[in-house]
């Protein structure tokens, strides 16, 4: 018997019905076949119980988002479930839905930690660094020193005179970061929960509201994505930078300096080492450079 490596709709449908506990939601007597009745899943996603039945049986046309939406709720579909519905039954991935990013697992942690002379660290959508490793302390910014609402790239960018300075082309920097970010915000659908940081950037500074008001929208991959900082310490620094997914969320990535130099890297790994003998993590050092 062949194998449909291309279920449908109405198949996946029914495979996410049938492995639900009907007890747990309440519902009541004998049944013949494992799993919810269709029409208990009509009643819970507040549809017509023929609409559902049509989609099971691959009837009726295309649903709508809405519609999709609260079958994947009153089929309790996982995130990556949801998505799958999406494409099945639209040929598109479901909207983003935004969650607060307060730190990652141990796991990605490990992933930072173990790329010891390339700065790393994970952003949010709004670009609020939410994780970083010992090297990114030392030649990006410390941002242990501060207070997780001031962990805002945009804001000490735009903010501290110290990161604008130690920058190799300032305005172009700035320009870009403020075209990533805007592409960013609304592919992650973020524009209403940035908005007071909008308001209060433009504000504060007149470069960002300038840069704003130009509505440019960029991609990590334009240019040539090569970072120049000028580091009290370690000098001029070039770091080709590359952005990378976190479990598959567009709202939250990762982004990985890379010393073009191998005698970069190694001044990296020596102030490091130099900062363990003297018993004084780069974390402590309370400064920003830039990011």
């Amino acid at each position: 018997m062949p194998v449909n490596v291309a279920p449908t709709l109405g198949e996946f449908l029914r495979s996410r019905r049938t492995r639900l506990d009907p007890a747990s939601f309440g519902f009541s007597g004998r049944r013949r076949t494992p799993g919810l009745r269709r029409e208990e899943v009509a009643q819970r996603a507040n549809i017509s119980a023929a609409w559902y039945t049509w989609l099971e049986q691959g009837r009726g046309g295309a649903p709508s988002a809405e519609v999709l939406e609260r079958i994947g709720a009153a089929l309790m579909l996982t995130d990556t479930e949801r998505e799958h519905l999406f494409m099945l039954g639209l040929g598109r991935p479901p909207e983003v839905r935004y969650r607060v990013v307060a730190g990652v697992n141990p796991r990605l942690q490990r992933v930072l930690d173990s790329l010891d002379a390339s700065p790393a660290i994970v952003k949010t959508a709004s670009w609020d660094v939410v994780a970083w490793n010992r090297a990114a302390a030392l030649v990006l910014t410390d941002y242990s020193a501060l207070p997780p609402g001031e962990r805002n790239i945009l804001r000490f960018l735009f903010g501290n005179p110290a990161v604008r300075a130690r920058q190799h082309d300032w305005e172009s920097v700035a320009r870009f970061v403020v075209g990533t970010f805007r592409a960013d915000v609304a592919r992650a659908g973020l524009a209403t929960e940035v908005g007071d940081l909008v308001e209060d950037l433009c504000r504060t500074s007149p470069d960002f509201e300038r840069m704003w008001r130009e509505n440019h929208v960029l991609s990590h991959g334009e240019g040539e994505n090569v970072k120049r900082l000028m580091h009290p310490e370690l000098g001029s620094l070039e770091m080709e930078y590359s952005l990378f997914a976190v479990d598959g969320r567009p709202d939250v990535s990762m982004l990985v300096y890379t010393p073009l130099q191998a005698h970069t890297a190694e001044r990296i790994r020596a102030m490091l080492r130099a900062s363990i003998v003297d018993g004084a993590a780069p974390e402590a050092r309370g400064e920003a450079h830039g990011y």
